[in-house]
């Protein structure tokens, strides 16, 4: 896998000071996608064991909340077999920093194991906190949407979510 950026500090892609990291690869295409230039899964760097150090380190600070995922697309199924180890280390070495993915597809296509293999996406899915599903949709975008660029986009609390077995939305109040 690629990836096309590593913010060690992002304030953009969820609550309070973040990491991101922006895999490269993305079958959406979304017309006026942010990040085309990322669709291309070579588009970048390799992600290595260099880039999960840089991620680490940002995240080692005290003052960074938590991580968020991007692209590209993260759930693009070459994408979730490199990703979901990585997960798996970011949540051993930071249980306490929240994890934000962004994904063109529906949290229901994911968890029903419509996107790539069942198992590895799932297992992606019970490691993020927060997901922000749908594609961008260039008709619906609005600037004033907070941590989403068009309207039919969803923030969804994961944990809860699975735990009810229905969506449940984030609750943004707690962070105005």
């Amino acid at each position: 896998m690629n990836y096309a950026t590593i913010k060690p500090i992002d304030v953009a892609n969820g609550p309070g000071v973040r990491a991101s990291l922006f895999v490269s690869g993305c079958t959406h295409r979304c017309k006026g996608c942010f990040n085309s230039e990322a669709w291309d899964f070579d588009y970048g760097q390799p992600f290595d064991e260099n880039a999960e150090n840089k991620i680490f380190d940002a995240l080692s600070h005290d003052y960074i909340e938590g991580f968020s995922l991007l692209g590209g697309e993260p759930f693009e199924p070459q994408n979730q077999e490199v990703l979901l180890p990585f997960l798996r280390k970011l949540k051993e070495k930071f249980p306490d920093k929240t994890i934000w993915c962004y994904s063109g597809y529906l949290y229901e296509d994911i968890l029903a194991g419509n996107v790539g293999e069942k198992l590895t996406a799932s297992g992606m899915l019970s490691l993020i906190d927060i997901l922000v599903d749908g594609k961008f949709i260039e008709a619906q975008k609005d600037l004033h949407l907070r941590f989403r660029g068009s309207a039919n986009q969803r923030i969804i609390d994961v944990k809860k979510s699975m735990k009810a077995d229905e969506i449940v939305f984030w609750d943004q109040e707690m962070y105005i």
